[in-house]
């Protein structure tokens, strides 16, 4: 299916209540705002105005993390404020603009407040890795997409990715971090999600 096929699937949607909502779903290092930027702009030049709202605002600060002693394992479900995300997603579906918050990750903080879906926006493109995970809370979202792709590479081509961000960012011991973080992230998506609509692989156009 070509991306055009995946923005004429979504129009065909109707706005319900409100807005319509699009889940881009994969795992770390997958493309997923590369993707969701690409839906939102060939939406956009269609005549539908689209928003992109990633999830990685919802990451927990370092200081809870290291608080709860969670902070080796960042990046996983349980490391998000994984409650308030739902409640942004389903404040989507009333006529009021949304703010919400932006991940910085070359400070790695979420910087609340830096995004906002305007009231006049019909269409959101969320991105996140556990948008279709099959525990709670994140299980109460299923119901709120109106449509749902899910990006797929292969493992390799995903580590290469992961050495190629942590590098840019300076991260030591990027590799260990790799083997003992990302991937059981990469797993959990890939094994714990709920089918999406469609399959997104890089081969398609």
């Amino acid at each position: 299916m070509t991306l055009d096929q995946i923005c004429a699937q979504i129009l065909d949607k109707p706005p319900a209540p409100y807005r319509r909502l699009v889940a881009i779903v994969g795992p770390p290092a997958s493309g997923k705002s590369t993707l969701a930027a690409r839906v939102a702009r060939r939406l956009t030049a269609q005549g539908e105005p689209a928003s992109v709202v990633p999830m990685d605002g919802f990451h927990l600060d370092d200081r809870l993390l290291q608080e709860d002693g969670t902070q080796a394992r960042k990046g996983a479900p349980h490391t998000f404020d994984a409650d308030g995300f739902v409640r942004m997603i389903e404040a989507l579906q009333s006529e009021a603009p949304v703010i919400y918050p932006v991940f910085d990750r070359s400070r790695e903080i979420a910087i609340a407040g830096a995004g906002r879906v305007p009231a006049s926006c019909k269409t959101v493109v969320v991105e996140g890795n556990y948008l279709l995970l099959n525990t709670p809370p994140w299980t109460r979202l299923h119901d709120l997409w109106t449509f749902t792709i899910a990006l797929h590479l292969p493992m390799d081509a995903l580590i290469q990715r992961l050495r190629d961000r942590w590098a840019e960012h300076g991260k030591p011991d990027a590799q260990a971090w790799i083997d003992t973080n990302d991937v059981p992230n990469i797993t959990t998506v890939r094994t714990q999600s709920a089918p999406a609509d469609v399959v997104w692989t890089e081969t398609q156009t």
